[in-house]
């Protein structure tokens, strides 16, 4: 386990699965889960999965889901902290992360991404935020040269009204995770 300097909870790391790790098991009890794994066709699934991985650790992903990442925030790498914001202009609920982990795409000697592997980071919770827990966002190529775009995330209630109000935290919670996956697709299309 990671150093837990600063996070709201103990289980860090748990979202760091290289391929092909499977995402089924070994989870933290106590927080509610989600999996998503949704394929991407493209005409380039290589090429698609270069410019996912570039769009997920440049938090590309999250300004076309709709939330707020400060210009000049440093590529997703570990030890880098973020904070994404929704709502308008100067009014603005920031959400504080730290990046625990991230990778690279694994390119051939022509600079073609090998097939088999995962890139992507995964950030925990840091003070401030709503929810305690760990997401994490992958780029998958698969064995098959099929591209595929996943989330992993645990989490409960950072504190007593967030669990007051939780259905209403998991329906906002729901929301972004299917704006991911619409930026996902954006992102690996070139759109």
């Amino acid at each position: 386990m990671r150093g837990s300097a600063g996070f709201t909870y103990a289980e860090q790391g748990r979202t760091e699965r290289p391929y092909p790790a499977p995402m089924t098991d070994r989870w933290p009890a106590g927080y509610r889960l989600v999996l998503r794994k949704e394929e991407l066709t493209v005409t380039d699934p290589q090429a698609a999965f270069l410019r996912l991985t570039t769009g997920l650790l440049d938090w590309d992903l999250h300004r076309r889901a709709g939330l707020y990442v400060a210009p000049g925030t440093p590529r997703a790498a570990p030890g880098v902290d973020m904070a994404s914001g929704v709502g308008f202009g100067r009014v603005r609920y920031y959400a504080p992360c730290r990046v625990i982990w991230s990778t690279q795409a694994v390119l051939d000697d022509d600079g073609v991404p090998v097939r088999g592997q995962r890139s992507g980071f995964g950030y925990g919770t840091l003070p401030g935020h709503p929810e305690r827990g760990e997401e994490g966002f992958y780029a998958e190529l698969g064995e098959d040269g099929r591209l595929y775009f996943r989330i992993a995330a645990y989490s409960r209630p950072g504190n007593r009204v967030v669990g007051a109000v939780n259905l209403v935290n998991v329906r906002i919670q729901q929301f972004y995770t299917n704006r991911y996956f619409r930026a996902a697709y954006q992102l690996a299309s070139g759109s």
